[in-house]
């Protein structure tokens, strides 16, 4: 499949192909995108990015090696950059420190944007700095898009999706289970969760993660009630999942989701994907039983409001995890394992009593995972008429990508398995 016509020197550049998780975007895009992708490494140390193209030769010999762009992250070179390239993916953390300049270069130029941040906050920051200048150029953002919050995003969208097409039915309630996590943080993501406190209040963070604050549009529809046992301990059973307790990722995933359902509900190109009126959307993790579950409830609560509220104790945890750039080895990567949960209700009397049941797992190393969802997001929107393209540029989620995204991370291992069971 041919790439879209363009007059930009390059078909994408990744931007931080010297850290952690560029390095493994790298290697995909190496091992699997089209040999005839006319790409670029930067970042600012050229002997690093040398060492990234030899490592990319050796992988595969055969296609087109990446050039390399020495850039340093400031405003006027990342404009120059960005003016250089259809699609650029930053891998580039923390985002709230160090991404601002690139997103901004990216809207002003109409140049295509992924990265990979769980920065729900930031995120909101840029929607409100930079929607109207996206729009107005034809760039087509796309943050958060690594395991932060692509999955909880895929995984909506198959269900909704498998309802509307077998049950003929709107969704509205979802629920998302990060039913198994075998991994440890790379010490970029580990610097990103201490730094948003740093960079930000507790108020803006928690204003963030309120569930349209990310939508163009709001919902007066509000998930189920919970027990007031829930509420005292975290845990829950939910039907087809089992018991659930809090999960520390469910704010910034549930943000973009719900910005999705709000895209979805005021762009009349993406319209087609819209969820339904009442749709709602909650996320937990596991919860062996009930005890553990309380358990880990309370860590979240406890750690969440010490990292929030006490700078020394950021400072302690600074001295004992990876630091920006390292983290597991590729053996310990190999044996990571990430699994996801999820039920969605249809919105229709003659469905009550079916759900929509998604499992979506992925075997390997979880930074790699990233890797893959960066790119096959970038070579989507390369290659294939993808829904937002038809609602011009602006800030857009990884669902508003389409069928076709699923289908090409599933190719690459991250597998889903989507189907309606009775309630």
């Amino acid at each position: 499949m041919s790439f879209k016509k363009h007059h930009r020197q390059y078909d994408l550049v990744l931007f931080g192909a010297t850290g952690y998780t560029g390095l493994m975007t790298a290697e995909h895009i190496a091992l699997h995108l089209p040999t005839d992708l006319r790409w670029a490494i930067a970042g600012r140390s050229v002997e690093k990015l040398r060492n990234v193209v030899r490592e990319c030769q050796a992988l595969n010999p055969d296609r087109r090696m990446p050039e390399i762009e020495v850039w340093d992250l400031n405003d006027a070179d990342l404009a120059a950059l960005a003016k250089k390239t259809f699609i650029l993916i930053t891998t580039v953390g923390p985002y709230a420190k160090y991404g601002e300049d690139a997103f901004k270069a990216c809207a002003e130029a109409g140049t295509h944007y992924f990265d990979c941040t769980g920065e729900a906050v930031w995120t909101l920051e840029m929607i409100q700095k930079y929607e109207a200048t996206a729009k107005s150029t034809g760039a087509c953002m796309i943050p958060q898009c690594g395991v932060e919050s692509a999955p909880s995003e895929l995984m909506t969208y198959s269900m909704a999706s498998l309802i509307r097409s077998e049950l003929s039915a709107s969704t509205s309630d979802v629920v998302v289970d990060f039913h198994e996590v075998r991994a440890a943080p790379s010490g970029g993501s580990l610097a990103t969760a201490l730094g948003l406190f740093d960079a930000y209040s507790w108020k803006q963070i928690s204003e963030s993660h309120e569930p349209y604050a990310l939508s163009p549009v709001t919902n007066t529809t509000v998930p189920p009630k919970p027990s007031l046992l829930s509420r005292l301990t975290g845990v829950r059973y939910i039907p087809n999942l089992g018991l659930l307790t809090t999960s520390f990722a469910a704010g910034t995933n549930a943000a973009i989701v719900m910005r999705t359902w709000g895209l979805t509900k005021q762009e009349p190109a993406l319209h087609s994907l819209f969820y339904g009126p009442k749709f709602t959307y909650q996320e937990y993790m596991n919860a062996r039983s009930f005890l553990p579950g309380v358990f880990l409830h309370y860590i979240q609560v406890i750690g969440g409001a010490l990292l929030m509220f006490c700078p020394p104790f950021r400072t302690l945890v600074r001295r004992f995890i990876f630091k920006p750039g390292e983290g597991p080895s590729r053996e310990e990567g190999a044996n990571n394992y990430f699994e996801l949960r999820g039920v969605a209700t249809p919105d229709a009397e003659s469905s009550a009593r079916k759900q929509a049941l998604c499992k979506a797992w992925y075997s390997g190393s979880m930074y790699y995972l990233t890797g893959i969802l960066l790119a096959q997001a970038a070579c989507t929107l390369l290659q294939d008429d993808a829904p937002l393209e038809g609602a011009g540029g602006g800030i857009y989620t990884p669902a508003c990508l389409g069928q076709g995204y699923i289908d090409r991370v599933q190719e690459h291992g991250f597998r889903f398995e989507t189907k309606i069971v009775d309630a």
